[in-house]
Order: structure tokens, then C-alpha cells, then sequence
């Protein structure tokens, strides 16, 4: 894999952001625990089965959602499948060059199925076409067009805007062959995941950093929240460490917010299914 590509900053600007830190400020003005604004705009690839473009300031990320046909697992013979793909294109950054995924893409994918997957957003029992032998397939491509910090929670949001508004059409058993039918059918969503990032800088924890404040952070977390509030998926970033009582304060606040993003999340999901 490729190595993981970081911005750096002069002395003065790290030094500057600091200073606001301290201050209770950011460099961008928003306080510690503020997230930049958040847009989403469902069905943005007509020919998805389900897409979502999220604007968290400059960062740009889109998801788009297939559905296909395939083989169950051994180990979950009466499951449908997820797999989640993640690129980083060259456009979204200066300083990202064309490729393959690198190990930035490829965790962005990770997480964002892991959080998926744990929190049982989808009912994959009601995926199975013929139990044993042939299931609904949920393919989820994630592209990131703009690179501004935080990937993690906007490739969230946009999978679960995407995943959540995905319409496609069904498969049924005729004289032993599977036959496409006009029938439309919705994926069975039971949750709505909601991804929190926070970031050690020094002695501060600030949320939904930007690319600035990647930089210079000592540790970052990511946990996933499933609508009762329980943390259903975690990743632990950066050289640095957080200390026991760090963790619990960021736990705390994570969790209320994602009770906010929850809020938007659902909003939009909930506007694009009545008018579809």
C-alpha cells in the first residue's frame, strides 16, 4: 500500500491554531464541539439503485449503491451481502495523486462497512432470494471529490443517505431460474448509523476536524452510534493517546451529538422517500 499522505502546516499557522484552541476557538470560528455545516443531496446518480452527495465544508464526499445478485457466505448461508468500496480521486486535493486505493481509501471503507455491518442497519434476512444459493448484493462505492478533514464522517453520512434511499427492482424464482421483475422494492432499513469524529490537539478535544487540524492532532476517534445510543463501531487514529477520562468526555458529547446528525440525517432520508 502506498504511504499515508499528510498536509503540513508553517509553525506560525499551527502555532496560530493553538492559540485560538486555547481561546475556545478555531481557526475557522467555530467553537470546539461545532461541526462545519452539513449538507446532503439524495439521489444524485440517476443511475444508482440509491446515491448521496454530503458537503461537510469543503469536504465532498459522494456514495453511490448497486444492487446485484451473488453467494451467500458459508458462515451466513441466509444473509445478504455488503461490500463497500472507498477511493480517494486526484481531484479532491493538490497533494492526492492518481492510483489505486492507498491505505487512507481503504480504511475509509472499513470503517464506514464496519459501521454498517454493526450496527444492523439493514435487515440482510429479508435479502435472501433463495436461501442457501442466491442473495441480494449491496455494492457501496464511495468517492471523495473534496479533501478537507473529517472523510470518515461524510463518507458515513453519505452511505447511509444512500444506502437508505436505495430503490431497485426484484428477483424471483420462475421454473428454477431467476427472472427480474418490475417489482420495486426499498432495502429493509431498521437503523440509522451516525458516524462522530474527534481529535486530541494538544490538551483540547475538538470535533469534525478539518485538514489543518488532522495535521497537527495527536490521536483521533471515531465511533458510531446506533439510534438508542449505543456505540456499535469505534476506530482509534493518530500516534498519539487519549487518556481514560478523555475517552469517556468524548464518548459523552459524541453521543449527544449524533443525536443531532441523527436528526438531519433522518430529515433528508425521510424528504427524499416521500418524494420519490
Amino acid at each position: 500500500m502506498m504511504p499515508r499522505k499528510t498536509l503540513t502546516i508553517s509553525t506560525v499557522r499551527r502555532d496560530e491554531i493553538l492559540k485560538g484552541l486555547a481561546a475556545g476557538k478555531r481557526v475557522d470560528g467555530r467553537g470546539l464541539l461545532d461541526y462545519r455545516k452539513i449538507e446532503i443531496v439524495p439521489g444524485i446518480i440517476e443511475k444508482a439503485e440509491g446515491s448521496a452527495l454530503v458537503k461537510l465544508g469543503e469536504t465532498q464526499v459522494i456514495a453511490g449503491v448497486k444492487i446485484g445478485l451473488g453467494t451467500p457466505f458459508p458462515d451466513t448461508p441466509d444473509e445478504g451481502i455488503l461490500i463497500v468500496n472507498a477511493e480517494i480521486l486526484p481531484i479532491a486535493s493538490e497533494y492526492q495523486e492518481p492510483g489505486p486505493p492507498d491505505e487512507d481509501a481503504i480504511e475509509l471503507a472499513r470503517v464506514v462497512d464496519r459501521g454498517i455491518r454493526e450496527s444492523k442497519m439493514i435487515d440482510f434476512t429479508k435479502l435472501v432470494v433463495s436461501p442457501g444459493k442466491t442473495v441480494y448484493t449491496v455494492y457501496v462505492d464511495i468517492s471523495v471529490l473534496g479533501m478537507d478533514g473529517n472523510l470518515f464522517d461524510a463518507a458515513s453520512y453519505a452511505a447511509v443517505a444512500a444506502i437508505s434511499t436505495t430503490r431497485f427492482k426484484t428477483y424471483k424464482l420462475e421454473n428454477g431460474s431467476l427472472v427480474k421483475t418490475d417489482e420495486v422494492m426499498q432495502l429493509p432499513m431498521v437503523d440509522t448509523v451516525t458516524s462522530i469524529t474527534a481529535a486530541k490537539i494538544g490538551s483540547h478535544i475538538v470535533l469534525d476536524p478539518n485538514w489543518e487540524e488532522e495535521s497537527i492532532m495527536d490521536a483521533r476517534l471515531t465511533l458510531e452510534f446506533d439510534k438508542e445510543g449505543n456505540i456499535c463501531a469505534a476506530q482509534k487514529g493518530g500516534a498519539g493517546a487519549f487518556t481514560i477520562d478523555e475517552v469517556f468526555n468524548i464518548v459523552d458529547i459524541a453521543k449527544e451529538k449524533s443525536m443531532q446528525i441523527r436528526s438531519i440525517l433522518e430529515g433528508v432520508i425521510g424528504g427524499a422517500k416521500s418524494g420519490s
